[in-house]
């Protein structure tokens, strides 16, 4: 599965990552220690949803053209919409379509205070070029050609030395055979060097049983990594179509451990948004806790 950022940028499950990252950027930056975060798979950090790639797929209309156009939609989408409108000005009153979508990066450089940091690593060489320029002059943002798999739990080790909270998203782009398993070692040596640290992780939903092995993969991680004082982990999914054919992504999941408080009754606002606008007759979204 190719889920390379440009092509699916502003799409229902940008609006599930996004949704929840911000959420958690809110409650992480109320108060408290320096937050680092790293971000293993950053893209581009901002996206032209008039360009080739993103045309290629028009998923944008359905994603963000929809939540822009609704009024009505859940607060936890408030951050999102304000940063979106702030990256397509236009004039009081008119109705002009997303022109710009800001992914992670982006939206992660805006939330932070004075002290925090975010580190987001890419190699692809032209999104990494474009992730420097979509980050220049933002305070504490970097751009780093680097292996994000090695250097999320390598940061983690150095934060928490320093006393300060860490938050990594983990959003690979299921292009290879072995990033499931990438995933779960990674989040065991996060957890091991930080047992407190909040990890966030996106993934496709295609078929039941590669999720529950995913499901399963975390959990077993998080208790090697940190025994009796395991994180809890939030689950929060959707799904546009039952998950009957495989070589389709029939819907998305966030997983996040140790996650704030607050935090599932948002992701559950913005599941159940997305499966009643963006989905199919049989839709459902689900949040819980394993």
């Amino acid at each position: 599965m190719n889920y390379r950022h440009a092509f699916h940028a502003g799409n229902f499950a940008d609006l599930l990552k996004h949704a929840i990252v911000l959420d958690l950027l809110r409650r992480l930056t109320a108060a408290g220690a320096p937050l680092t975060v790293v971000d293993t798979h950053a893209g581009a950090g901002a996206y032209d949803l008039t360009g080739a790639l993103a045309r290629k797929t028009g998923e944008a209309e359905a994603g963000i053209g929809r939540l822009m156009a609704d009024a009505a939609a859940p607060a936890v989408f408030g951050a999102l919409k304000a940063a979106v409108a702030r990256l397509n000005p236009q004039p009081a009153g008119a109705s002009v379509p997303v022109r710009r979508y800001p992914g992670s990066p982006l939206l992660i450089a805006q939330s932070l205070r004075p002290g925090d940091r975010y580190l987001g690593c890419e190699l692809r060489p032209d999104d990494g070029a474009a992730l420097r320029e979509n980050l220049k002059g933002r305070a504490g943002a970097e751009a780093r050609m680097a292996d994000g798999w090695a250097t999320a739990p390598a940061e983690t080790r150095v934060a928490a030395r320093a006393g300060r909270r860490v938050l990594v998203l983990i959003d690979p782009p299921f292009e290879r055979g072995d990033d499931y398993p990438a995933l779960a070692l990674a989040t065991h040596a996060i957890l091991a060097a930080d047992p407190a640290a909040v990890v966030a992780i996106w993934t496709p939903l295609k078929d039941l049983a590669t999720f529950d092995r995913l499901l399963g993969e975390v959990e077993d991680a998080a208790l090697a990594a940190a025994g009796a004082a395991a994180p809890a982990v939030l689950v929060s999914e959707v799904r546009l179509r039952p998950l009957a054919d495989p070589m389709r992504m029939n819907g998305c999941a966030m997983l996040v451990l140790n996650p704030p408080d607050g935090v599932e009754a948002q992701a559950s606002a913005a599941a159940a948004w997305i499966a009643a606008h963006c989905g199919e007759a049989a839709a459902r979204a689900d949040t819980r806790r394993l």
